[in-house]
């Protein structure tokens, strides 16, 4: 009460009021379905509901790991998680490093407008253009080949070059975006930094090293730490757009598995399951690389 006193008499509490309707959200959509969750341990069906659905334990669990469909997915998941982090995490700090660098502040405005542009595309509409380009009859890309003599190529129902089309549609839509953070980074950096390594001789490439790079540790491990949880969720609006009978072998992720169960075999209670294993992971890997980034680089987001 003391406290609600004093926050009264600051006048802070119109302040306060603001964030009232964002945790009604937060309550709304994130806590109260967390009653849903005990459907993974129940078999499910619409005419006992939540409440009156029969007991059976563990069964779900059993289930979904002893299916070879959900590893397969499960497999997927974490390799193009893995080749987003290997590919697309460094790149956008890249990108961020060498706008940085243009001089010109007009070409610079440019470029920064024209590279965050593509994350405002839908997925759907960015697939469509690419299964246009792509596509065996009349498409782009094929036509090409036709004119040196390939053959044509089905990229997008080739499980070859599905990982390929994945890894760079990912950083043409998304890789200005990121760039955000770190130009912002680079923005606080003590400009008596970069006088001070003119005044010792060191050029651009060596105050992008010495200076710009250990500037931008902290931000990195807190984007990198905030990363690692999603390694589980690719995300489902660019490969749902993607895949198809033909590329999923590899394009399958738990996602689009558990979205595939059930909403079109109605496996409510064993994708309820799957879906709770996965954020008990998640929150395990959250704590590890948040830990680990404190014990390295002396930063963590708590």
């Amino acid at each position: 009460m003391n406290s609600l006193h004093a926050v009264a008499r600051k006048g802070l509490l119109p302040l306060y009021a603001f964030v009232l309707p964002g945790i009604a959200l937060i309550v709304l959509f994130n806590y109260i379905p967390m009653l849903g969750l005990q459907i993974a341990f129940k078999d499910y069906s619409f005419r006992d509901g939540i409440w009156g659905s029969t007991w059976i334990g563990l069964q779900n669990f059993e289930e979904f790991t002893a299916s070879a469909d959900f590893w397969r997915a499960t497999g997927n998941t974490f390799l193009l998680t893995l080749l987003r982090l290997v590919f697309v995490f460094p790149t956008t700090i890249l990108v961020a490093l060498l706008i940085n660098e243009v001089r010109a502040m007009r070409f610079k405005r440019f470029v920064q407008s024209l590279s965050y542009l593509p994350h405002f595309i839908s997925w759907i509409v960015v697939i469509g253009f690419l299964d246009a380009f792509l596509s065996i009859d009349g498409g782009g890309a094929n036509s090409l080949l036709r004119a040196f003599g390939v053959e044509p190529i089905a990229f997008m129902g080739s499980e070859g070059w599905f990982r390929p089309i994945f890894v760079l549609s990912s950083m043409w839509k998304e890789i200005g975006w990121g760039t955000i953070l770190y130009l912002a980074a680079i923005a606080g950096i003590n400009p008596v930094l970069y006088e001070a390594a003119v005044m010792d001789g060191a050029g651009r490439f060596a105050q992008m090293r010495y200076i710009t790079l250990p500037s931008l540790v902290p931000i990195i491990s807190i984007v990198l730490i905030l990363t690692v949880p999603s390694l589980l969720s690719v995300g489902i609006d660019q490969i749902y757009a993607m895949i198809n009978p033909a590329n999923i072998g590899v394009a399958e992720v738990i996602d689009t598995y558990v979205l595939r169960m059930g909403i079109g075999q109605a496996q409510y209670s064993q994708t309820t399951a799957i879906g709770l294993v996965m954020s008990v992971i998640s929150t395990i890997l959250l704590l590890l690389s948040n830990a680990i980034s404190k014990r390295i680089g002396g930063e963590g987001i708590w």
